[in-house]
């Protein structure tokens, strides 16, 4: 029999058989679809990660007060540290020629008020180095003055839903407003940018990092950012910033120093396997799919016993009869994937609508190896079907036996 032939012949036994062909169509379009949109959930949360570190700000060194060594467990979030970070220890970090720009961080949280209204907000304290940093863009005004980070100055920028709840359709530029017992002059106001690592850029303010520890009463530094000049810089700008903290503090190597690339690389590794496990996961109803095609298509040799006795009656040879079979099974399986390929593009669509910010993307492999195993799946559990319908007498199965 002819491949064109043998194609026909199997597509109408398919179509003279519609429930049970739509059921394996139905299983096996499952299968891929459930590949496809895990795998595209999990490459999406990568892309979103990458995307957020990224925002962060490029060439990053993040210096924290305390070390893991000492602690025995995270650096502290807050508490007691071996010795505090102090705004000498972070400026005296640019003369290291590898290191382009600090920005010490004072943060906590405290009420700002402008006539009758009020909101418990974010208050950053840091430097004019800040915005080029973390790639922070105004919307209107100006940053931080450009001073020297020890002196005190009563202005504040402003995120952009901070300055919505306190001002309204009012002009907030050059307007005074209250942050707990001490006025600052609005100067800026942060462009619409939502939210960076959790962290809400809208409910925030940001003053100097002197008046941030004056009104907090804490001499002591959260973090300090630090940017390299170039990726190459970043190992050198990482021993020489410790090396620098380690004679400012009597030979003490008290502070942990976080690569961004580092991290980066790290929740890349995460998240890639965690795709690849979805993935995997996914890909098991592929394997009961195909165990469906072998039990539904063992049941269908039992129903078509005459026809097979009448093929092999009229010539037909075993390897015909068993290429049909196999022709079939294989038939369904690609016909299923491309309706689940289908079935996977449509949800991404739709999840791409509901959730615009996240990335949702499949990796290029996932359909390529959803079809692939799909088809393979198909061939594989269609062969004991077409084996059984080969074997069969002539004679015993013209009489449907």
């Amino acid at each position: 029999m002819r491949a064109p032939d043998l194609l026909q012949f199997a597509a109408q036994s398919l179509a003279g058989a519609r429930k049970r062909t739509l059921m394996m169509l139905l299983a096996m379009s499952i299968g891929v679809a459930s590949v496809v949109l895990l795998t595209a959930l999990g490459e999406g949360a990568r892309r979103y990660v990458v995307g957020e570190f990224a925002s962060l700000g490029t060439h990053l060194l993040i210096m924290l007060p305390g070390r893991t060594e000492t602690t025995g467990g995270a650096p502290p979030l807050f508490g007691e540290t071996p010795r505090d970070l102090t705004l000498d220890d972070a400026t005296s970090l640019l003369r290291e020629r590898s290191i382009r720009r600090i920005a010490p961080l004072t943060v906590g949280n405290a009420p700002v008020s402008f006539g009758s209204r009020e909101r418990e907000v974010t208050v950053l304290g840091s430097t004019r180095d800040l915005f080029p940093i973390r790639h922070l863009t105004l919307g209107s005004g100006q940053p931080l003055p450009d001073i020297d980070p020890q002196r005190a100055a009563n202005v504040a920028v402003l995120g952009p839903g901070l300055r919505k709840e306190l001002f309204g359709g009012q002009r907030a530029l050059g307007q005074w407003v209250r942050i707990n017992d001490r006025r600052f002059r609005v100067i800026g106001v942060i462009a619409e940018g939502g939210e960076s690592l959790g962290q809400n850029l809208d409910d925030m303010v940001v003053i100097p990092v002197a008046s941030a520890q004056a009104l907090f009463n804490s001499p002591s530094l959260f973090r300090v950012l630090i940017e390299a000049r170039s990726k190459e810089d970043i190992e050198p700008a990482k021993r020489a910033a410790r090396e620098i903290i380690r004679q400012r503090h009597d030979g003490e190597d008290d502070v942990t120093l976080i690569s961004q690339d580092a991290l980066l690389s790290t929740f890349d590794k995460i998240l890639r396997a965690l795709t690849y496990t979805v993935g995997g996961i996914a890909a098991i109803s592929l394997a009961v799919a195909g165990i469906l095609i072998m039990n539904v298509m063992l049941v269908a040799v039992s129903q078509r016993v005459a026809e097979i006795g009448l093929m092999k009656a009229l010539g037909a040879a075993r390897g015909e009869v068993l290429r049909i079979f196999l022709v079939e099974a294989v038939m369904l399986a690609a016909s299923g994937a491309v309706i689940g390929l289908a079935v996977a593009a449509l949800g991404i669509v739709g999840l791409r609508h509901v959730f615009p910010a996240f990335p949702l993307t499949p990796p290029l492999w996932a359909p390529l190896a959803a079809v692939g195993v799909a088809v393979v799946a198909g061939l594989v559990f269609g062969v004991l079907p077409a084996r059984r319908a080969a074997r069969l007498d002539p004679v015993k199965a013209l009489t449907g036996r």
